[in-house]
């Protein structure tokens, strides 16, 4: 029996708008340190390489780098407050549901890959209600690598039982981008993710702005 096409996508500013909680988090730890909050726009610019990388971009903006050390215990103070309230001010985008029957109907299976630590994904995923859909969920610690190592993607592929001459990533940044190249497969970005210049720049296959377009895009990058 065949294996079935996958679409793999991105989490945060692809599949669903994260940002206000991130940020939330962010400014909960910036506050407790004596800085000011910052504002939900900011995210653009400071999401989506991962709490680590959110944490020093945010100390950096604020004016006060922080040390390895001092790091590291805040990246743990973040991800368990982070998790105590994941998604009250978060959404899933427009378009998604009717996307994932529409290519579910045609034989796709579902997958997400994402920097984002596995707990706070399922946790995310769980509030919205759609777990049930991915055949398999790969977070930024489900391997020993991750975007933009293309292994990321491909043992997600391979978890998820789908074929991966007939797999497309769905993203947003430069590291989907990236990951989807450095493993040989094509990418669709949307524009209104968490990037720090516009993903036409980024030359992706296709570029979405709503997910009533992604199964005939799909379609199109794998003709």
């Amino acid at each position: 029996m065949p294996l079935p096409p996958i679409v793999v996508f991105d989490l945060d500013g692809t599949l669903a708008e994260t940002a206000p909680d991130i940020m939330r988090t962010l400014n909960v730890i910036l506050e407790r340190e004596g800085l000011p909050a910052l504002p939900v726009e900011r995210a653009r610019e400071l999401v989506g390489a991962g709490a680590r990388a959110l944490l020093e971009r945010g100390f950096k903006v604020s004016g006060r780098p922080l040390p390895a050390e001092k790091l590291e215990l805040l990246f743990e103070d973040f991800l368990t407050i982070y998790a105590g309230a994941v998604a009250p001010n978060s959404f899933i985008h427009d378009g998604v549901p009717g996307a994932l029957d529409a290519l579910a109907e045609e034989g796709f299976v579902f997958g997400v890959c994402t920097n984002k630590p596995i707990l706070h994904t399922r946790l995310i995923l769980d509030h919205f209600s759609i777990t049930g859909r991915f055949a398999a969920i790969a977070g930024r610690d489900s391997f020993p690598f991750f975007k933009p190592d293309p292994r990321h993607l491909t043992q997600t592929i391979a978890q998820a039982g789908a074929d991966p001459a007939r797999a497309v990533m769905i993203g947003d940044s430069r590291t989907d981008v990236d990951t989807a190249r450095a493993a040989g497969l094509p990418v669709i970005c949307v524009p209104f993710g968490y990037t720090d210049v516009p993903v036409e720049a980024l030359s992706p296959d296709r570029v979405i702005q709503h997910f009533d377009e992604l199964p005939e895009a799909v379609r199109a990058v794998l003709r």
